[in-house]
């Protein structure tokens, strides 16, 4: 039960107690039904034992009305009536006492106590009604039914608002920044909703301080680090300014890294899903490279993909560049595109630690002398993006890595 949902988990709760009461009505019903016949048959009994008792008293006519309307019963007038339930009535119950004979018929609904004591009889209608029980029972579980009812519609309308609160939370992890809690209450779903509402705007204002210090930074070191690559080419000695040079180049690296790390993180930042060619995707991804195109090769498989062309190219960038820097020699990197999945070939050792190890930004080989670290952790962030898989493996001397393009590729 624990990944049933709020609702369906109440609707099965209530269907169990509404099926329990519905048995225990009709049973309740089944046994009051057994109590009502031997009730009838102890006061037939009563009624027939004071009659028969009283015969040879001779009471008088006013006595016999008064007992008659006390006991709920009347004389059968006619003797064709009488002979009539002789005939077509049956005996539910016969008995006999030191008073007299007692029959009892029933026709349909109708119940006739038949008395006779030396030869004299007595034919009675039993004239007390028989569904005012069944009428009070049958109330009272409509009035149950209407309780329960109301109770069901109650808790549903009460928990109706964390639906909403669910597709709002969902359009905020999806990207949407915007979103504003409405729901407002003093119960624990509208503290909730406040809650949230308040962690939106905390998180929000966190992104915005974030993207505005990144921008701002990147656009400080821009500037000095352009004039000082100037300053460079002014310095005689070829020494120094090669390690000046490489120094303010690694710099405009970096920021130009941290501009593709702000960009893919952006909470608001929605793939551009089209279809491309296979062909174009790599001539994207070549000018994003800055080594020539004889240092890797390609296999296309398809010649279309569906998927945001931009973000693959730069997955695809780094995923070379990270080949190329892992690479022994000359080898060429190795590019396999086909509908399922893209593979990154190259011959080198393995890599020490796990593929989750690389994924975090700043992380690489102790062994190697240049980029940041960041090169898979954007990978990783843009295969999230497009619902994409990036798996590791090496493979006969050489590292692979690979993005899945569909759940089915393995």
């Amino acid at each position: 039960m624990k990944n049933v949902s709020v609702t369906v988990f109440i609707n099965i709760l209530f269907t169990l107690v509404l099926s329990l009461i519905v048995t225990a009505l009709f049973t309740f019903i089944s046994w009051d039904k057994e109590r009502q016949k031997r009730d009838e048959l102890a006061r037939y009994r009563l009624i027939s034992n004071a009659l028969l008792s009283t015969a040879q008293l001779n009471p008088s006519e006013e006595k016999l009305e008064q007992f008659y309307k006390n006991s709920s019963v009347k004389p059968v007038s006619a003797n064709a009536n009488k002979m009539l339930i002789l005939s077509k009535g049956k005996v539910i119950f016969e008995g006999e006492s030191i008073y007299g004979f007692m029959k009892i018929y029933a026709i349909g609904d109708n119940r006739y106590i038949y008395l006779e004591r030396y030869g004299s009889t007595m034919m009675l209608e039993d004239i007390k009604s028989k569904t005012t029980r069944l009428k009070i029972t049958i109330l009272v579980a409509l009035l149950i039914a209407i309780l329960f009812l109301f109770l069901y519609i109650a808790i549903m309308k009460k928990i109706s608002p964390l639906k909403k609160l669910n597709r709002q939370i969902l359009a905020f992890a999806n990207g949407d920044m915007d979103v504003k809690i409405t729901h407002k209450s003093k119960d624990e779903i509208g503290q909730i909703g406040e809650s949230f509402d308040d962690a939106i705007h905390y998180i929000k204002t966190l992104l915005e301080s974030k993207n505005l210090f990144m921008r701002n930074m990147m656009h400080e070191l821009k500037t000095p680090i352009t004039k000082g690559r100037i300053a460079v080419e002014m310095i005689d000695d070829s020494s120094s300014k090669k390690t000046l040079i490489h120094a303010f180049e690694r710099m405009n690296e970096l920021i130009n890294e941290l501009a593709h790390v702000e960009r893919i993180t952006t909470q608001g930042l929605q793939p551009k899903i089209k279809t491309v060619s296979a062909q174009e995707l790599m001539e994207e991804t070549q000018a994003l490279l800055l080594v020539p195109p004889s240092r890797f090769s390609v296999e296309l498989k398809t010649d279309q993909l569906t998927t945001d062309s931009k973000l693959l190219a730069l997955a695809l960038k780094n995923l070379i560049d990270n080949g190329l820097k892992y690479s022994e020699g000359e080898e060429q990197v190795k590019i396999i595109i086909d509908k399922e999945s893209i593979k990154v070939i190259s011959k080198g050792k393995s890599l020490e630690h796990p593929l989750s190890y690389y994924l975090e930004p700043f992380t690489q080989e102790e062994k190697r002398q240049s980029g940041f670290g960041l090169g898979l952790y954007i990978v990783n962030n843009i295969a999230t993006r497009l619902n994409y898989k990036l798996h590791y493996y090496y493979k006969d001397g050489r590292n692979v890595f690979e993005l899945q393009l569909t759940k089915e590729s393995v």
